[in-house]
């Protein structure tokens, strides 16, 4: 009972953290690069440290170097002269150089294996943060047309805003004319009352007019002679 209840909790809880990781995808994007911009930056510094001491332990190497050419000659000039008490002690110190030289030497091999790893590395790291913002850049363009989808999709389901505008159009233009519908209501009573045929037959010359007209008027207004 209680390891099912465990086993829901645990459910409920990483469906809750990939709902949080899908809503701050880009957030979390953005500061795992600048994450990864911070590690190959110290990593550029400690391979800037390794090719310094590199390079300084290749000129101490250089330096013990020429001291054992010129001493192993000093050496041979005493031995040509039979003082071998200085070639003795040439010897000596020539022996102590090559020991020095020789640990020089692999300080300076593995200096400069690590110096490749961690440039190998650097240089990885660097095509990968490239590779990483451009995909930054897509993310974010994916992220806008998404939420523009959204916003489309939200408008439609509370209401097709566009057409609720064309149905307004609609309704305003095929609105019932008032002036004409009072015009249609005049020829109807008129019918009703057969008001129209004693015009029509007046017009005609039958019977004495029903209204007035502008001859009428003229007739009147005009001065007899």
């Amino acid at each position: 009972m209680f390891a099912t209840i465990k086993t829901l909790i645990r459910g409920v809880d990483a469906r809750a953290e990939e709902r949080l990781t899908d809503a701050y995808a880009i957030e979390l994007i953005d500061q795992k690069i600048r994450t990864g911009e911070a590690d190959l930056t110290r990593a550029k510094q400690a391979l800037a440290g390794l090719i310094q001491k590199s390079r300084m332990e290749s000129r101490q190497l250089e330096a013990v170097a020429a001291r054992i050419s010129d001493l192993t000659e000093r050496a041979q000039a005493a031995l040509g002269q039979d003082r071998q008490d200085l070639a003795q002690a040439a010897a000596t110190a020539i022996a102590e150089l090559e020991n020095e030289h020789a640990t020089r030497r692999r300080t300076v091999d593995m200096l400069e294996q690590r110096s490749l790893q961690l440039r190998q590395s650097v240089e990885a790291s660097h095509r990968r943060l490239t590779d990483l913002k451009q995909g930054a850049v897509a993310a974010r363009a994916t992220r806008r047309a998404q939420g523009a989808h959204v916003g489309l999709v939200r408008g439609a389901a509370a209401g097709d805003t566009l057409g609720e505008a064309e149905a307004l159009i609609n309704r305003v233009m095929s609105a019932e004319d008032p002036f004409e519908q009072s015009e249609i209501l005049k020829d109807i009573e008129a019918g009703l009352s057969h008001g129209t045929v004693a015009d029509d037959l007046a017009d005609a010359g039958f019977g004495a007019p029903t209204r007035s007209t502008a001859a009428d008027v003229l007739a009147r207004l005009t001065p007899k002679s």
